[in-house]
């Protein structure tokens, strides 16, 4: 994580073509079902007006106003308000595997922190091996089954952990 033109900021209102170009483009490339994920979800179109409660926030890599990835945090749908939800973390293949990914998702649990959320629950599908692991890495435990209702049908993986 050297390259000094790399930041991770606070998505803004321009940012939404860019993001949801990332986000899109990792379903083909590591064959995700397109329905019952975060391809098919509204809010993927607009992401920047998506996250603009007092409860929530996503960031984006930036690199000289290039965006390379993005995750955020929001209350988990349909659950109890002490839990949020990580969400629509994916990255392009330029930096993967450099450490951005560790960056921004220490980034957004600290924020969920901030925010007075009490746990962090997020969803994945099996395909996404190097994601699972750094969730395994920083703690997330396995569940049995889904909480909230998320929309997400095709994950099947699905973790949690106390902040």
């Amino acid at each position: 994580m050297s390259n000094n033109n790399i930041q991770i900021r606070e998505i803004q209102a321009g940012d939404n073509a860019q993001i949801e170009a990332v986000i899109r483009g990792c379903f083909p490339e590591f064959k995700i079902p397109l329905e019952g994920t975060a391809y098919a979800d509204p809010e993927t179109k607009a992401m920047f007006e998506s996250y603009q409660n007092d409860n929530e926030i996503y960031f984006v890599i930036d690199e000289n106003g290039t965006l390379l990835g993005g995750g955020g945090v929001k209350p988990l749908k349909d659950f109890e308000t002490k839990v949020c939800e990580i969400q629509k973390m994916y990255f392009s293949p330029k930096i993967r595997g450099k450490g951005y990914g560790k960056a921004l998702f220490q980034k957004c649990m600290t924020a969920a922190k901030k925010l007075g959320y009490e746990q962090c629950y997020l969803e994945s599908a099996p395909q996404l091996k190097a994601a699972i692991h750094i969730y395994e890495h920083f703690g997330f435990k396995h569940l049995n089954a889904p909480l909230g209702n998320t929309g997400h049908t095709s994950c099947s993986i699905w973790m949690i952990k106390d902040l």
